[in-house]
């Protein structure tokens, strides 16, 4: 998104401004996969979300990671991620095992931190003319935050998201779905 104006800045009284209009130069995908051991994140940025990009992501995780680790991915419940061609690649790469989290608790999911932090950090504040100059500032970050990445640490107990887990269960049990 492209500002329509500057930032105007912080100053005595007030806080820092940013219009609400933008200029829309096209769309980005950013898959990524965090390993939570080390804090690494391996990503690829896309025109677009379809099966076909995510299995090229896949492909890449594949020959970025050491062969002999048995990889555990969590995504959510979308249909990109249960694709047949997905299925059928994934029944040929057995160390490959996704893990979906329940419908809205994608919070389970650590590299929704990650997506978080790089928003605040290298996107939500910025103006980009272009989705090259998007894109651009995204592999940035991920080289940047790669240099000196550190696991995330849970600040909740195991008690507490338990039952996070299971009001929000009941809420959705609730709704009959």
């Amino acid at each position: 998104l492209e500002r329509t104006q500057p930032l105007l800045p912080m100053g005595l009284g007030y806080v820092e401004g940013v219009t609400h209009d933008y200029v829309r130069h096209g769309t980005a995908t950013l898959f990524a996969a965090l390993n939570v051991a080390n804090g690494q994140v391996i990503s690829r940025v896309r025109q677009k979300h379809r099966h076909q990009e995510f299995l090229d992501f896949l492909r890449q995780i594949d020959q970025q990671t050491p062969p002999e680790l048995q990889l555990h991915l969590i995504v959510d419940n979308y249909s990109t991620h249960k694709h047949a061609k997905v299925k059928a690649w994934l029944a040929r790469h057995p160390r490959f095992e996704l893990h979906f989290t329940p419908t809205y608790s994608s919070w389970l999911n650590q590299v929704e931190r990650w997506f978080a932090l790089i928003s605040e950090r290298a996107i939500r504040r910025n103006s980009f003319t272009s989705v090259h100059q998007l894109r651009q500032q995204i592999e940035l970050f991920v080289k940047r935050y790669n240099a000196d990445a550190t696991p995330f640490r849970w600040a909740a107990t195991a008690n507490s998201i338990l039952q996070k887990i299971e009001k929000i269960a009941k809420r959705i049990y609730a709704t009959g779905h």
